[in-house]
């Protein structure tokens, strides 16, 4: 399947959907509305067949047979590097990084690159849009090295303010860790100043793209980031797979993640010595079928375009922003100025987990709560949201199917 570009004319939805075997079914008597897409998207049947078909046909450990299940194994394996690698545009395939996903690929950092270049003193920032997965591994590795962590407070559209982003940055700044994309508030961080800035005080920049790897154009060499970590499973990809960019400098003088098989270049009770990266970090037997897959998520993306992938998401976007607004009671919270396929909301009068819950019933599926974002939930006076987030299989019929539940349950909430 060829990378091709397919301008947002051509991109039929109800074909795309026909693509999705798990949104034609009933839930609660009703057609499946998925607009969760933020937590976990679905996934077309390219993916599934290539799980299958590796499980079928080519099953086997990879580089240490010389069978042919292993040797095929092997090839599909590394054809997911090469295939990651073009995707974000890295260097060269050795400084992509395979992962459990966006977690594990910033714990990764965090053990590797924080332990050996953050000493007492020192200063981590990162934003107040966090998940938390980009909060704890730094609030961990500050405790244990006597270190700062420090904050980008965000306005009330829920933008960065750059101003007191860069009033932060000093010469004890050793790492900015930063989301491109918040799933919380769809927010579009100005990540090219952010990594500017950073450099000019010699500090390294990790971006958390868990958001923003399926729709934005990703060029690692063009923004110069240092890291870039994504997950599979918010790519249209499988669970339990992911992947980790780092600059081919920082990778080498990284230690270990861990210990064991492939890790190792030679192996005695005296002394072991390491494997070349990437292989480094990849130690035992990896999620190979869920590696295998992810290619086929790649070309997915690449056969549709994603020029017209976010115009139809743009269009959700705005059509939704436009019913929803006028809901009577419903406050939406996060309205910057550049966003992408969230719209996160409150009432006053209704708790969000019963907006969720009462929903379900109708067969739309929501995510309510604090998406793992309970800082900027407080830093906005919340407990939680209803978040309805889009892909490219969403339509504008579902969007009206959202709207009419939302003004049942104002109407039978008495509000």
């Amino acid at each position: 399947m060829e990378n091709t570009v397919v301008s947002p004319t051509q991109l039929d939805i109800q074909k795309v959907r026909q693509d999705f075997p798990i949104l034609h079914q009933e839930v609660n008597g009703r057609p499946l509305v998925y607009l969760d897409n933020a937590a976990t998207t679905q996934k077309p049947q390219i993916v599934v067949n290539a799980l299958t078909h590796y499980y079928e046909r080519d099953n086997a450990n990879i580089h240490r047979g010389v069978h042919t299940l292993a040797e095929r194994a092997t090839v599909a394996y590394e054809e997911t590097r090469q295939a990651v690698h073009r995707f974000i545009n890295s260097n060269e395939p050795e400084e992509i990084v395979f992962t459990k996903g966006t977690t594990d690929g910033i714990n990764l950092v965090a053990s590797t690159f924080g332990r050996t270049n953050l000493k007492e003193g020192d200063d981590i920032i990162i934003s107040a849009m966090e998940h938390h997965s980009n909060i704890v591994p730094w609030q961990m590795l500050c405790e244990e090295k006597g270190a700062n962590l420090k904050v980008i407070p965000v306005n009330d559209r829920g933008e960065i303010e750059l101003d007191e982003y860069k009033k932060l940055l000093s010469e004890r700044t050793k790492l900015v860790s930063v989301v491109y994309v918040s799933n919380s508030l769809g927010t579009i961080n100005p990540v090219e100043e952010i990594i500017e800035l950073a450099h000019k005080q010699g500090a390294a920049v990790l971006l958390d793209g868990a958001q923003s790897t399926a729709y934005l154009d990703i060029d690692v060499q063009a923004l110069n980031c240092d890291f870039y970590v994504f997950s599979g499973h918010k790519t249209f990809g499988p669970t339990g797979v992911g992947a980790l960019y780092g600059k081919r400098r920082h990778l080498e003088k990284m230690p270990p993640y861990q210990g064991g098989g492939e890790m190792i270049s030679s192996v005695s009770f005296e002394k072991t010595t390491y494997n070349d990266i990437p292989y480094k970090f990849e130690a035992g037997t990896p999620n190979i079928a869920d590696v295998v897959a992810l290619k086929a998520a790649i070309e997915y993306i690449n056969q549709l375009g994603k020029p017209a992938m976010r115009a139809h998401e743009e269009e959700l976007l705005e059509y939704g922003h436009q019913r929803l607004g006028e809901i009577p009671g419903l406050r939406m919270i996060g309205t910057a100025e550049k966003k992408m396929n969230v719209i996160s909301f409150v009432f006053d009068d209704i708790f969000h987990f019963d907006v969720g819950q009462m929903l379900d019933a109708r067969g739309i599926a929501v995510r309510t709560g604090h998406h793992c974002t309970e800082p900027l939930m407080s830093r906005f006076g919340l407990e939680g949201t209803v978040r309805a987030s889009f892909a490219v299989y969403n339509t504008k019929e579902e969007i009206d199917q959202l709207d009419e539940g939302l003004q049942r349950i104002v109407k039978m909430m008495g509000k």
